[in-house]
């Protein structure tokens, strides 16, 4: 392959159609921080409303390390996978200043290799490999990589291949137009007449890479809780363990028997959720909130949806 001209292509390529993304205008490594902590298992769409709201209010490393906990999770509330936001804040009470050295990147706590990279590449414009999910499919097809790209040997490969084409300068610019192709064009259905590179791909069948060597299997799971309210309160309880520590939900009952007033249904990794909500009093150690507070209240995505939807189904039953 020609390497200059691939890269070459691609920047051309990335400076025409790259997308206007908020942490793309900025070499601040705080802020590039989260947003890579954002969108991890997040989708871009789903991810830019919740970071310029966090950049509003915490604009600094510093302003972060002041807040409260709670404070910080009621800013996280619906990006769901609560251990980012502890991580981040754990580590702005930690750090002052990012260093410019990959190795010394990895060795900041809650940072990987991965997070290391990608703080070097797009703060410092350093030519470290940044392989996501979008630049793994990119390069299995480029190079028709037909072994699991989850396994070591699979991620050896892939890593390999990454640091052969960075550029000695402008890691930043061009880990970025890699990524963008692989969210755009080499999608997992991949628009090939579109892709500013395919000259330089050697996959013959690109839909049917990358390859993996399991499927994640889902476990269905089902919850029942009490949605008690007298119109102007709501009793929720605050969570157990460390996942949702610090976060308010409403209480979990047993199988009561009865239908429920409403079911709500959403998914966390591989656990698909049906959460069955019933109008009868909560238990004893529940807390009742104003209607008014639970705006600013650290409370789950699922549960303010379950929330929202029992006291519709309440306020019908009123009415009618």
């Amino acid at each position: 392959m020609e390497k200059a001209a691939f890269r070459r292509n691609l920047i051309d390529w990335f400076k025409r159609e790259g997308r206007d993304l908020p942490w793309r205008r900025t070499r601040d490594p705080y802020a590039i921080l989260v947003s890579e902590f954002m969108l991890q298992q997040t989708q871009v769409i789903t991810v830019l409303p919740y970071y310029e709201r966090w950049m509003r209010r915490f604009p600094t490393l510093e302003s972060l390390a002041e807040a409260d906990e709670q404070t910080v999770l009621s800013h996280w509330q619906g990006l769901g996978y609560y251990r980012r936001a502890r991580s981040l804040h754990r580590l702005a009470k930690s750090v002052q200043n990012f260093p410019r050295d990959l190795s010394e990147l990895e060795r900041l706590p809650g940072i990987g290799p991965y997070t290391a990279a990608a703080i070097s590449a797009f703060a410092f414009d350093q030519p470290a490999p940044v392989v996501d999910g979008n630049i793994a499919r990119v390069l299995a097809r480029l190079f028709e990589y037909r072994e699991p790209i989850d396994l070591p040997a699979g991620r050896r490969f892939l890593e390999e291949r990454a640091t052969e084409l960075q550029p000695k300068r402008s890691g930043g610019t061009y880990n970025s137009a890699l990524m963008e192709l692989g969210a755009l064009i080499c999608r997992p259905a991949p628009h090939c007449p579109q892709c500013p590179v395919q000259s330089f791909c050697l996959s013959t069948n690109p839909g049917s890479l990358p390859l993996k060597s399991r499927k994640m299997k889902l476990e269905p799971r089902e919850e029942h809780r009490a949605f008690e309210t007298d119109g102007r309160r709501v009793w929720l309880k605050a969570a157990a363990g460390r996942q949702l520590k610090g976060f308010w939900l409403l209480p979990e009952i047993p199988d009561p028997g009865d239908p429920p007033c409403t079911t709500i249904r959403y998914t966390i990794t591989r656990f698909p959720t049906r959460m069955y909500l019933h109008l009868r009093k909560a238990p004893s150690d529940a807390i009742p909130f104003a209607l008014d507070e639970l705006a600013n209240l650290p409370i789950p995505t699922p549960h303010r949806r379950a929330i929202a939807a029992a006291q519709a189904f309440v306020h019908s039953s009123v009415s009618s």
